[in-house]
């Protein structure tokens, strides 16, 4: 009897660490070391880069929104599978924000990896000066995901 105590617990145990090694998080861009899901080139430039993060964990990672979004539509995986979809902060090279919450600026003074002429920014007031100095039109999330479809 404490043998089968003994065999279930050890399963249990399995089963949980099991399931911890499953996150969902996102992860740091590595530039200069991780390569674009989409065009296989090294991510190098802070100011662009994205990461999509399915609902079972699987992590994508684009030096670019056009190769984001190219991605996003390709059906390989279901949008709605998507539990982050995150970009680079311009003004804050390397850190990553939401880009459902985002505020994106297309220019073509905007010199970004894969020819998207996309900058995202984490507030409307910082997005809105760029876009005065640099020109172009502004984006949100639901905009961009049309403009690159």
């Amino acid at each position: 009897m404490k043998m089968i105590g003994l065999v279930r617990l050890g399963l249990a145990l399995l089963l949980m660490a099991g399931f911890q090694g499953c996150s969902t998080d996102p992860e740091p861009l590595e530039y200069g070391k991780d390569v674009c899901h989409f065009c296989k080139m090294t991510l190098m430039d802070h100011k662009f880069g994205a990461e999509l993060v399915t609902r079972k964990g699987k992590i994508y990672k684009f030096d670019d929104m056009n190769c984001m979004l190219n991605f996003y539509h390709s059906g390989q995986e279901a949008t709605e599978d998507f539990r982050h979809k995150l970009v680079a902060n311009y003004e804050e090279p390397g850190t990553l924000i939401s880009a459902d919450v985002a505020f994106f600026v297309k220019s073509p003074a905007i010199r970004s990896p894969m020819a998207s002429e996309v900058a995202a920014f984490d507030s409307y007031e910082h997005m809105g000066v760029f876009q005065r100095k640099m020109g172009g039109v502004y984006l949100a999330w639901g905009e961009m995901l049309t403009q690159f479809k």
